[in-house]
C-alpha cells in the first residue's frame, strides 16, 4: 500500500511517516517499481502504536524504546512498566510546571486593569519589570 493508504488507516499524515523513517523510528518502506513507497499491514500496526504512544506524550526516543520492547517476545514486562512509571513522574512534573504557569498568568492578569492606560502589569512581568534588585 503506497504512502497516502498507510496515512489513511493509521492516522498518521504522510510527512510524520516519511520523518519516523528519517530518524529511525520505523524501519525504510520497500520500493515499488515505480519508486514509490510499499508498506504492509504491520508497518500500518507500528504507526499505530507509535500515534497512541505519542499521544500519552511519550517522547519520540522513548517510543523507539517501547518499540524494541513491543517486538521482542522475550521482554520482561518489568522493563515495559519502568519506562511507564518514568513517564508518570515526567508527566506529574509537567503537570506541577502548568500549574505554576497558570498561577503566574492568573496573578498578572489580575494586577492587570485591562481599560485604555498603557501601563500593562502582565507585559512588565514577561519583561521580568519588578524582579531586578
Amino acid at each position: 500500500m503506497n504512502i497516502s493508504n498507510v496515512a489513511q488507516k493509521s492516522g498518521v499524515p504522510a510527512k510524520t511517516i516519511r520523518y519516523y523513517e528519517s530518524i529511525g523510528l520505523i524501519p525504510e518502506a520497500e520500493r515499488a517499481e515505480n519508486g514509490y513507497r510499499d508498506y504492509d499491514r504491520a508497518d500500518v500496526q507500528r504507526l499505530r502504536f507509535i500515534q497512541r504512544a505519542r499521544r500519552l506524550g511519550f517522547s519520540v526516543k522513548d517510543v523507539g524504546n517501547l518499540l524494541e520492547l513491543w517486538n521482542d517476545r522475550r521482554r520482561a514486562s518489568a522493563d515495559v512498566k519502568a519506562l511507564a512509571l518514568k513517564h508518570i513522574q515526567e508527566v506529574e512534573t509537567r503537570i506541577e510546571e502548568l500549574k505554576s504557569i497558570r498561577e503566574t498568568l492568573r496573578h498578572l492578569t489580575e494586577s492587570c486593569h485591562g481599560d485604555d492606560r498603557p501601563n500593562c502589569p502582565i507585559l512588565d512581568g514577561l519583561a521580568g519589570k519588578g524582579r531586578e534588585k
